[in-house]
């Protein structure tokens, strides 16, 4: 267990803007920071950040929090995990109390797979540099390749021994079962003996954008036609191919910064044009692009350049994928190597600074690439140009109209020229295919509305918060307006949350979460003479509570243009907006009041007997409605929908 106070000190020092900042390419927007939701595709940004509030909230997805659920999300960690991770990040050291024997096996439980992993990669990079074999073998090879001893340290390179079960016989002994290691894919069992994975190959560990060992790749070095040059993790709860990026978390600053990234195959690709200074870089791994790796990429940024190899392996690979990238708003382009030349071995022969040059003046946009490889396969065959205009068509009707206008239409005028098709005729076929593709995706849709939810899917945590009740949205506007201006000035007390707790009775809250909070806020200001700091909501224990009042805090009140036209209504300097704010929440709880005493009076009217007692009775109505008029007159903002059942007409 973590101390609270070391908790409270790693939520003291993290800073939700410099840790999104590491995932998601934030843009300053007034007081805020934006971006595209790191938990949803989506192409227009709809992701908040407050820095002074400490807090994230998606108007898109509904998904909010602070910088621990941030982390908890992303990273898929439990909330100690996001507390280590962020420790580490700000180098926190962490007092705990002992654990018992129970929670010590939960714990390894949950994160048996990180742990094996963590150690497998540092078993192999000991071995690289610190056994006879692994300097013999392994650390010649990757010189051989020419790799410094730091870039062989920042991708925390490796190596297995050929005997058949080193790995195994350390790993068991520092306690991992063999179930685990086969499920991590680090041995296997034939026969019920058991022998090491990767014998006689180097290690590339394959890191998440924050740094944990998801998985290994692994190569051979004696040659063997029986053995596959590469093999890989098999996939499991931590490692799944087309949701990693080789090579993201060492290049995730750079590319940030940079505002592109470089896309190549290969694990030494990435290894070489780190040293050969270009950091913005990743690779997929002899994938084609998928949607999570294209996520992880639009985080950071939307200027994607694919370098491939110049044969024609290079060519097809650099096809895949890319309308996928095209759909997402990606502004794709492509360079191919000079033939024979890979990313790792041009960077080694020709520097970074012709690297950067070739890129520059062999850079194609997508469109421009497929129309140029096409037509040099198609030649003068009538049925394979046929097939090339549908699929430049198709190319063409994934990028977004309402977003990218003015480079379809580019496109389209560009194809239609070098096709020698008819303008118009192209148009049509790619309206045809937008067409099917919208049908497609509502049958989808239609498909996925009336499928059962999986009963292992927690609903209330991926979901968006439901709509609620009219008081209930006026009981959260209160509190809203008690955290945010509690502390400031209101004349004749000491704060605007002591006139507040003096206006409004707590039997009037029904909510009894809204409740729970006001009252913790009453008897603190009652103690200290102030509301919390806004760390104790945004921190708030229950994660339930919290992310409500995440998503109420990151909501935006402005007053509109027309204020004063429209209702004859002065609004409040800017520095005194908050009185409105304050005053038009408590009306809706004195129209609240007078209701029900208005409905108290009716059950008293027709219960009283004496005609002088009714007339008295309903003079005292009569002063109710002027005054809840008089209310209404001065705050036309409040939602009136509080008549109550019994209550006159």
């Amino acid at each position: 267990m973590i101390a609270p106070s070391s908790i409270q000190e790693v939520l003291n020092r993290a800073d939700i803007v410099d840790v999104v900042g590491q995932f998601v390419r934030l843009k300053k927007r007034g007081a805020n920071y934006i971006a595209n939701c790191p938990f949803h595709q989506e192409k227009t940004p709809s992701f908040s950040v407050s820095a002074a509030k400490g807090i994230y909230k998606c108007f898109g997805c509904g998904k909010a929090g602070n910088v621990v659920t941030f982390i908890q999300e992303h990273e898929k960690l439990t909330y100690p995990e996001a507390i280590r991770w962020l420790a580490d990040y700000y180098k926190v050291t962490l007092e705990e109390t002992e654990k018992s024997p129970e929670q010590q096996q939960q714990q390894l439980a949950e994160e048996s797979l990180r742990i094996l992993n963590e150690f497998a990669a540092q078993h192999f990079h000991d071995t690289l540099r610190h056994t006879e074999e692994g300097q013999a073998i392994g650390l010649s090879y990757f010189k051989e390749r020419g790799f410094r001893k730091d870039i062989i340290e920042r991708f925390r390179l490796g190596y297995n021994p050929e005997n058949g079960d080193t790995f195994f016989r350390s790993a068991t002994q520092k306690g991992y079962g063999p179930e685990l290691l086969e499920k991590a894919g680090l041995v296997k069992n034939r026969n019920g003996i058991h022998h090491d994975t990767y014998r006689g190959r180097v290690i590339f560990p394959i890191q998440s954008m924050t740094g944990r060992v998801l998985g290994f790749g692994a190569r051979i070095l004696k040659k063997n036609d029986k053995a596959p040059k590469y093999i890989n993790t098999p996939e499991n709860e931590l490692y799944v191919k087309s949701r990693v990026l080789y090579g993201m978390y060492q290049s995730r600053q750079a590319i940030n910064k940079q505002d592109e990234c470089f896309l190549v195959e290969g694990y030494t690709d990435v290894i070489s044009l780190h040293q050969g200074g270009v950091e913005n870089v990743v690779a997929s791994s002899g994938t084609s692009l998928t949607e999570d790796q294209l996520r992880l990429i639009g985080q950071l940024t939307k200027n994607l350049t694919i370098l491939y190899d110049g044969d024609a392996a290079g060519v097809k690979a650099a096809l895949r994928g890319l309308d996928m990238a095209l759909s997402q708003s990606f502004n794709v382009q492509l360079v191919l190597l000079p033939e024979g030349d890979d990313p790792d071995s041009f960077i080694q022969k020709t520097g970074s600074a012709r690297f950067h040059e070739y890129v520059k003046e062999h850079k194609q946009d997508v469109i421009g690439f497929r129309l140029e490889v096409g037509l040099q396969q198609a030649g003068t065959d009538p049925v394979m140009r046929s097939k090339l205009v549908n699929e430049i068509a198709e190319s063409i009707s994934r990028i977004n109209k309402a977003e990218d206008f003015s480079l379809q239409d580019h496109y389209v005028r560009e194809a239609s020229r070098k096709l020698n098709v008819d303008e118009a005729g192209l148009i049509n076929l790619v309206n045809k295919y937008i067409r099917e593709r919208v049908e497609q995706e509502r049958r989808h849709q239609r498909k996925e509305e009336v499928l059962p939810q999986p009963e292992s899917i927690d609903i209330a945590a991926e979901e968006p918060l439901q709509a609620i009740s009219t008081d209930e949205q006026q009981e959260w506007q209160l509190l809203k307006v008690l955290i945010e201006h509690g502390n400031s000035i209101y004349e004749g007390y000491a704060n605007a949350a002591a006139y507040i707790f003096d206006r409004v009775d707590t039997d009037l809250l029904d909510n009894a979460v809204v409740k729970k909070i006001f009252t913790e806020c009453q008897a603190y200001n009652g103690q200290n003479g102030a509301i919390p700091t806004m760390s104790f909501f945004v921190n708030y224990p229950d994660p339930a509570v919290q992310k409500n009042l995440v998503s109420l805090l990151h909501q935006k009140n402005e007053v509109s243009m027309g204020w004063k036209e429209k209702h004859g209504i002065e609004p409040y300097p800017d520095e005194l907006n908050y009185l409105n704010d304050v005053n038009s929440s408590l009306a809706y709880f004195e129209l609240k009041k007078i209701l029900i005493m208005e409905e108290e009076l009716a059950k008293r009217i027709g219960q009283e007997q004496d005609a002088t007692r009714q007339r008295l009775l309903l003079e005292h109505v009569l002063k109710l409605r002027s005054m809840k008029h008089d209310i209404v007159k001065k705050h036309e903002t409040v939602t009136l929908s509080l008549k109550r059942k019994g209550t006159m007409p």
